[in-house]
């Protein structure tokens, strides 16, 4: 028999919510990592082992793994950590020409937040990646207890002029191809999406036609704010993004992206973005104010769903509230893989809303929780 896990990671701590198929009733752990940010809360498939990326106002970022559900937790040997400085010689975040290189040169960055974890193919047992602030890779090979850095990216000569977002300046999106263990794409906010087609050696930006309109320079080579990538593993080279400043698609793996938003959305801002699990024509998103208020639009909590790749979309409100003004963060989105896909939206002032049958109709899950970060989901046997 097999029971669905939402993971849900909140400023003030993480919790596990469990079902069985029909998702009506649902089982809630206590809250894990108490007073902890928990970034990032994912299962990894292959060995059912729950990892978790936490921050704490005292005693900084760390990353945590259970071989138990959720029951105890184990702290990485060695969690994601800068142990030398970036060849530019100076932090990542900072624009050079304002800096006194002086005060800096030689000094070793500080790993503010471990932002995302992503487990490894399925063919590669063992290897995890995970994404931090300020932006860069890390690689694990020995399921979460030790990680090390991609020396590459965080080395690379964009990474010194890129500048952080309001949430900062994150790695929060690491997708590898799910057969070629050579290509990767990666995105920070604030800093665009890169890609490797060598496992990691080198990074080129793959931003064109994403607009920047906050710069100068209204369409460049790097320095976009991605907000989320997504992919559909059986449709590797077909990617969505929510940016910034749009809604976009690639057909090419990045190579060239298109705008299947502009005239469609009420908005072009908005934060998450998740994929269908059985169909890759079909993404979900949650458009918001583009102005500073960045709630959601008209009062109108709404999430939209596009059936043919972004040529159209449609609204979904049937459940959802009305009269509300809500934010989804970034990584605050999920989806299940049943048949019947269960779509899941996590808000800043503590809701989770869900739906049972791809979005068509939604309901509460939960309430009254402390601010959502993120949600995962996954199906296992039980």
């Amino acid at each position: 028999m097999r029971k669905v896990m939402l993971f849900v990671g909140t400023r003030k701590g993480g919790l596990i919510y469990t079902s069985d198929e029909s998702r009506q009733k649902w089982d809630v752990t206590p809250l894990h990592f108490k007073a902890w940010n928990v970034m990032h809360m994912r299962l990894d498939p292959r060995d059912n082992r729950i990892h978790v990326a936490a921050a704490h106002d005292a005693f900084g970022p760390s990353t945590h793994y259970s071989d138990d559900w959720g029951q105890t937790w184990t702290q990485a040997g060695k969690s994601p950590a800068f142990e030398r400085p970036s060849a530019s010689g100076r932090p990542a975040g900072t624009v050079p020409e304002a800096m006194d290189m002086d005060s800096i040169k030689g000094k070793p960055e500080k790993v503010d937040k471990v932002w995302h974890i992503a487990p490894g193919r399925a063919d590669e047992p063992g290897v995890l990646y995970a994404g931090v602030q300020p932006a860069a890779l890390f690689k694990s090979t020995d399921r979460g207890e030790t990680w090390q850095i991609n020396e590459a990216f965080y080395d690379h000569p964009h990474r010194g002029t890129f500048f952080p977002g309001a949430g900062g300046l994150c790695m929060h999106t690491i997708l590898p191809h799910p057969t070629d263990h050579n290509r990767m794409w990666i995105a920070v906010s604030t800093g665009g999406c890169y890609y490797t087609n060598d496992g990691g050696k080198t990074w080129n930006p793959r931003n064109k036609n994403v607009l920047a309109d906050f710069s100068p320079e209204k369409y460049p080579e790097y320095g976009q704010c991605v907000h989320k990538i997504a992919l559909h593993p059986s449709h590797p080279e077909r990617l969505y993004q929510q940016n910034h400043c749009g809604m976009y698609r690639s057909d090419d793996g990045g190579e060239n992206w298109i705008d299947i938003g502009e005239g469609k959305l009420p908005s072009r801002f908005g934060f998450p973005i998740v994929v269908h699990p059985h169909d890759p024509n079909t993404a979900y998103i949650v458009p918001e104010e583009a102005d500073q208020y960045r709630v959601s639009i008209e009062g109108k909590f709404v999430v939209w769903r596009t059936r043919d790749r972004g040529e159209s979309w449609e609204p979904l409100t049937n459940g959802l509230p009305q009269h509300a003004h809500l934010v989804a963060l970034r990584e605050a989105m999920a989806t299940d893989t049943y048949a019947d896909a269960g779509i899941y939206v996590g808000t800043s002032t503590g809701q989770i809303f869900y739906s049972r049958d791809g979005g068509d109709n939604w309901g509460v899950l939960a309430d009254y929780l402390p601010p959502v970060l993120s949600l995962e989901a996954a199906v296992v046997e039980n």
